[in-house]
C-alpha cells in the first residue's frame, strides 16, 4: 500500500511542478520581491551618472549610463536617462578625442639668457617621404624665445627642402580641409638643424588655436613638395601665454 501511496505524491508533485500558470505565478511573486532592490541598485548608477553630467564629466557619464542600460533597463532610472543618453555619448566621444589631440603636442620651457624660451610641438600625423630614406616625421614648431622673439617653422628629420628656400618660398597651408592659401616661407642659411620658417607666426597660430587639422605643403630638395597634417585641435594656449 505505501509504495502506491508514494507513487501518487510524486505524481501530483511533478504536476505541480510542470504547471505553467503555478510557475509564472511564482517568478512574478520573486520578481516583485526582487523590484525594489534592483530599483535602489540602479537609482544608485542614476545618481553617479546626475553626478558626472552635472560635472560635465562625459566619459564617466557614458560608463555609468551604458551600466544602468545594460543591468537595469526596465528600471525608472534607465527610463529617465534614456532620451539623453545619446548626447551624453556624443560628448563622451568628443572629450575622447579631445584628450588624444591634448596628448600629441609636447611642451617645453628652457631657462635661458634674458628669461625662458617656449616652446610647443606636434609631429605630423602621418611619416612623409622627402627622399629616398623613407617616410619620417615632420614636426611643426611654436617656439617663443627672449631674443629671437616668435617663430613658427617645419623640422625635417632627413633630406632638405627646396634651395630656393633659402631666399624665400610660399607653403600652402590648409585648415580644416579648406581651400589652401600660400604663406611666406624661409629656409635658415644654417647647417645646425633642418628647419624652414613661416613668416606670419602668428596667422599659423590662429589657424592651430581654431582648426582640428592643419595641412602644410612644402617645396623639398628632392623636387616638388610634399604635404604634412597636423592634428592640432589639442593646442592648449596656456603653455605659450600672450599669443592668443
Amino acid at each position: 500500500m505505501k509504495p502506491l501511496i508514494l507513487g501518487a505524491l510524486c505524481v501530483f508533485a511533478l504536476a505541480a511542478c510542470s504547471d505553467p500558470e503555478a510557475e509564472r505565478q511564482q517568478q512574478e511573486a520573486a520578481a516583485a520581491q526582487e523590484r525594489p532592490k534592483r530599483e535602489a541598485d540602479a537609482e544608485g548608477i542614476g545618481k553617479l551618472y546626475d553626478t558626472a553630467v552635472t560635472a560635465t564629466d562625459w566619459e564617466k557619464a557614458r560608463i555609468h549610463g551604458a551600466a544602468l542600460l545594460d543591468q537595469f533597463p526596465d528600471s525608472e532610472a534607465a527610463k529617465r536617462i534614456e532620451p539623453g543618453f545619446a548626447e551624453v555619448k556624443e560628448k563622451a566621444e568628443a572629450a575622447r578625442e579631445l584628450r588624444r589631440m591634448q596628448a600629441l603636442w609636447n611642451y617645453n620651457q628652457v631657462p635661458v639668457k634674458g628669461g625662458t624660451q617656449r616652446s610647443a610641438a606636434i609631429y605630423s600625423k602621418e611619416r612623409v617621404v622627402v627622399d629616398g630614406t623613407g617616410p619620417k616625421p615632420v614636426q611643426l614648431v611654436f617656439r617663443d624665445h627672449p631674443e629671437w622673439k616668435r617663430h613658427a617653422y617645419l623640422v625635417l628629420q632627413t633630406s632638405d627642402f627646396a634651395k630656393a628656400c633659402y631666399r624665400n618660398c610660399q607653403v600652402k597651408v590648409s585648415v580644416d580641409g579648406a581651400a589652401p592659401r600660400s604663406m611666406a616661407a624661409y629656409r635658415p642659411d644654417t647647417d645646425e638643424a633642418i628647419a624652414m620658417f613661416i613668416t606670419d607666426n602668428r596667422g599659423l597660430w590662429r589657424h592651430a588655436r581654431k582648426a582640428k587639422a592643419i595641412e602644410i605643403e612644402f617645396p623639398v630638395k628632392a623636387g616638388g613638395t610634399r604635404k604634412a597634417v597636423f592634428e592640432v585641435g589639442g593646442l592648449d594656449g596656456s603653455q605659450m601665454p600672450n599669443w592668443d
